[in-house]
């Protein structure tokens, strides 16, 4: 055997051409060849009359739709108040005005996105078209002549010569924006100070939010944790919920001798203290309580708080303590508060 016949000569696998031999074989394609387009293919719309004109009624009656749908979220707005609870099946009890709003406004939405679409698959061109790729940067007699062209535009405009047009546009712009400030006003009535005043005022007792019945010393034990709300505040009342949210107490009986912080001793009755339980981070409830430590953590974020010395922050995203509220006893025993926060609760302000 000769040195060229020990090898494996590749070429001799290979099929051979078409005709050599009497073989007819094909020859495989370039697969990175540019395959073009395929013929273009006509829809209904672009041969008849009739079906274009339908889809443009279509797609007129799906803008109508919008154009309903936002008349009616106005109205709903307008007619509906935003305490009315009203029965839908198979959902339930719901505020009738966001039921409605979320409806029309779905509606509204719906209607220009389909009408969108309808128009584009069947009224407007679907045409392919091919261009060359052309280069994204500019070359430099481009930008010359865009150059130009800008300077050449604001000489002509004479926005630098005319002061007077200049300053007003300059004013126009900037009192335009003042539109939407006054939209966003009706999105509901100012905070005022509402915020930085909660139920608890001086005379008010702690109810205890198990019992629903004034607490007194003897009901908290050492080591225990109660959560308490003012005296008045009934759960069937309109801003129960807002109310709550500022109000919740939390109540806990240390130890006179394991109280570290002189004006929590104070502030509280016989080692009786009571804390927000309002977390100073993002307004999460607070409800563990370790009594070896007396820490409480906020399950969110696990914020914690020592109770023991001022309710100061000693681990976590909260930036402040908890608010203390300063208490004692009333002619009937009754553990009572001596006035609101001194402080805002939950959620840090900014001028604290």
């Amino acid at each position: 055997m000769s040195e060229t016949g020990s090898h494996n000569d590749v070429s001799e696998n290979l099929p051979a051409e078409a005709g050599e031999h009497g073989t007819d074989v094909t020859v495989p394609q370039d697969p990175f060849a540019n395959p073009g387009l395929h013929p273009h293919e006509y829809r209904r719309q672009d041969i008849d009359e009739r079906a274009a004109k339908h889809s443009e009624r279509v797609v007129a009656g799906l803008f109508t739709l919008s154009m309903l749908g936002t008349i009616s979220f106005i109205t709903c707005f307008v007619i509906f108040p935003v305490n009315r609870i009203v029965y839908i099946f198979p959902i339930g009890h719901v505020s009738a005005l966001n039921f409605s709003l979320g409806i029309s406004l779905s509606v509204a939405l719906l209607g220009i996105g389909a009408g969108a679409v309808h128009w584009a698959r069947t009224l407007m061109s679907d045409e392919e078209i091919t261009d060359e790729r052309h280069r994204a940067d500019a070359d430099a007699e481009l930008r010359a002549n865009i150059e130009a062209q800008w300077i050449q535009g604001v000489k002509e405009s004479g926005f630098g010569r005319r002061k007077l047009v200049r300053n007003t546009l300059y004013g126009a712009l900037t009192l335009v924006p003042l539109s939407a400030v006054v939209i966003l006003r009706d999105l509901g009535p100012l905070p005022e100070d509402k915020l930085q005043h909660t139920a608890w005022a001086k005379g008010k007792q702690l109810i205890n939010m198990n019992t629903m019945k004034p607490l007194r010393p003897e009901d908290v034990e050492v080591g225990s944790l109660t959560f308490a709300s003012p005296d008045g505040l009934e759960e069937s009342d309109e801003d129960f919920q807002e109310q709550i949210a500022k109000a919740a107490l939390m109540i806990v009986r240390l130890k006179p001798e394991d109280i570290k912080d002189k004006r929590e001793a104070d502030w509280g009755h016989q080692g009786i203290v009571a804390f927000s339980k309002i977390c100073t981070h993002v307004g999460c409830p607070i409800s563990l309580y370790e009594q070896q430590t007396h820490h409480v953590l906020c399950p969110c974020h696990q914020s914690t708080f020592d109770l023991s010395d001022g309710a100061r922050v000693i681990f976590g995203p909260a930036g402040h303590p908890l608010p203390q509220l300063r208490i004692s006893v009333n002619g009937e025993g009754n553990l009572v508060a001596l006035g609101d926060f001194s402080v805002p609760v939950g959620p840090a302000f900014w001028e604290r």
